[in-house]
């Protein structure tokens, strides 16, 4: 049985994840801030039990990520998807409007985090058979598709994301271990508003899909949902 470890499984994307990986027969690792007020997360572990669990994490908070994976340190984590995400108020990554402690806050989770979470859980995605790294970033930390400029503190936490994968794909290239960005386009949740493109389902799917076809030559691309290449 295949293993994936999903941050900020709560609600949107995350718990997306978490329901079709479930479905698929997967073993779930399931983390959020709280979960006690996490309900259709909780549904899923009882409907799944033996091999869905819930597990406690503040990704800005380093030392709990060094505390899940002395917990899970004999789990072998075939998937690890670095979902966990924020978008700060717009109007405080504006030019002239800049909030730096938003923007401090938002590099801590949507930047630092997930190379935290490789460092700590290295060993056991190593020791896995798919040996695979899926940080969901975002075409808005694109520098070539910028043409609209602002949000400098969610573009700049995309694009800075965007490197930390890309060098991962790197250095973890020898250890069999294949590192992708993953693009899950305009979604209907409570970042993307409800006027958004497509549904959690498509975009997740699309991008399971992308995730279970991927080779190691993939280690280091940018895709969007739909499979298509999405450009630095």
């Amino acid at each position: 049985m295949n293993t994936v470890l999903i941050t900020g499984a709560s609600r949107g994307i995350g718990l997306e994840f978490a329901t079709q990986y479930a479905e698929d027969g997967w073993q779930v690792v399931a983390c959020c801030r709280q979960p006690l007020q996490a309900e259709a997360l909780n549904k899923l572990a009882d409907r799944y039990k033996n091999r869905f669990s819930i597990h406690p994490l503040d990704v800005c908070k380093l030392a709990e990520i060094d505390q899940l994976s002395h917990k899970l340190r004999d789990l072998p984590i075939d998937v690890l998807i670095n979902n966990a995400g924020i978008y700060p108020s717009a109007q405080n990554g504006e030019f002239g409007h800049i909030n730096y402690n938003d923007w401090m806050e938002t590099f801590k989770v949507n930047t630092f985090a997930p190379l935290k979470m490789v460092e700590a859980l290295i060993e056991q995605i190593a020791c896995s058979q798919l040996k695979t790294i899926a940080t969901i970033t975002s075409k808005m930390g694109s520098i070539d598709d910028n043409q609209r400029g602002g949000s400098y503190i969610y573009r700049t936490s995309k694009t800075a994301v965007n490197m930390v994968a890309k060098s991962l794909a790197i250095d973890l290239q020898p250890r069999g271990i294949v590192s992708v960005l993953l693009h899950p386009g305009w979604v209907q949740t409570d970042m993307g508003g409800r006027g958004a493109l497509i549904s959690t389902k498509q975009s997740v799917m699309g991008m399971k899909k992308i995730l279970g076809s991927i080779i190691p030559a993939d280690t280091g691309k940018f895709f969007a949902y739909d499979g298509q290449p999405v450009p630095w």
